[in-house]
């Protein structure tokens, strides 16, 4: 037997006997989740498991999907989404044993099960998918540590603001794992291949000075301001033509696949879409009368 599965064994059997202790001792197996809280035209989405620094489990993507269908029914104008408590934004998988998913990938690894590997993955993906395409701005207020997919997931909303004292560390490599919440994807897109790599293959934490540098984060908020600095930036979306936010955010996203002649052609489409919609007679007509423009709502 080669020493490689001499050490997966001893590892294996430590895991599992950890598992069995949380059992025994009936540690928390975790109900909090997320919540979605109003604040007129902005949604709040709270990652809030502060005992688990708000990684996800199961519950918590199930959560994720549920909170997302309901945004999709009737959607805001901006979506903030930050985490509960001090310390922590996200940290990421919660990769305890009390964790389901946890144990469903560990089997499949076990019987070397692509496909239930693949099916535990796409729990994943499918809950952060949906909610990042939401059509409306999606701003992430990083005000704590946002480790591995929490990072990610961070990455893959359209604006940061950070907490001058949070953290981002694409730390998955440390355990032996890498990026799959399309954070490394969205990473290599948002900053490019060469700082992309840096980043994740180092696994080393980056404050939010430099994440400000890198164009990692768009804002540095005071100590303990995240928050009220996510909600300015919403705010000042908000007062815009909601179909304006909506049209140029389609072409904003979308030219991340597109070649630049593509970009332009969609860019085009979108703009005639939104003139033909007729919003543009509210912001003419109030500029003209020198007054805010007050656009209803889709």
């Amino acid at each position: 037997m080669s020493y490689a599965a001499v050490t997966r064994g001893a590892a294996q059997r430590r895991y599992w006997a950890f598992y069995e202790a949380i059992k025994i001792n009936g540690e928390d197996m975790t109900t909090e989740g997320i919540r979605l809280e109003k604040r007129g035209s902005i949604a709040l989405v709270l990652l809030d498991r502060p005992s688990r620094r708000n990684a996800f489990n199961t519950m918590m993507f199930d959560a994720l999907k549920r909170v997302t269908a309901e945004l999709e029914q009737a959607l805001p104008r901006a979506v903030i989404v930050t985490g509960t408590g001090e310390k922590a934004f996200c940290a990421g998988f919660d990769v305890n044993p009390d964790n389901p998913l946890v144990v469903e990938l560990y089997e499949a690894m076990e019987k070397q099960d692509r496909q239930g590997m693949m099916d535990g993955m796409k729990v994943v993906r499918e809950a952060v998918d949906a909610f990042v395409s939401l059509p409306v701005p999606i701003i992430a207020a990083i005000n704590g540590l946002a480790y591995g997919g929490g990072a990610e997931l961070a990455s893959r909303c359209d604006m940061r603001v950070m907490d001058k004292n949070a953290v981002i560390c694409l730390s998955e490599v440390r355990l032996g794992l890498m990026p799959d919440w399309g954070g490394g994807a969205a990473l290599a897109h948002l900053l490019g291949p060469a700082k992309a790599a840096d980043l994740i293959l180092s696994a080393r934490k980056v404050g939010a000075d430099e994440a400000l540098q890198l164009g990692l984060a768009n804002r540095v908020s005071a100590p303990g301001r995240c928050l009220d600095e996510a909600l300015v930036l919403a705010g000042a979306i908000c007062e815009n033509g909601p179909q304006a936010v909506r049209h140029a955010l389609a072409v904003i996203r979308g030219s991340r696949n597109m070649t630049l002649d593509q970009s332009l052609d969609m860019e085009m489409e979108k703009a005639v879409d939104l003139v033909a919609s007729g919003e543009c007679v509210h912001g003419i007509t109030a500029f003209l009368e020198k007054r805010k423009a007050e656009f209803p709502d889709i």
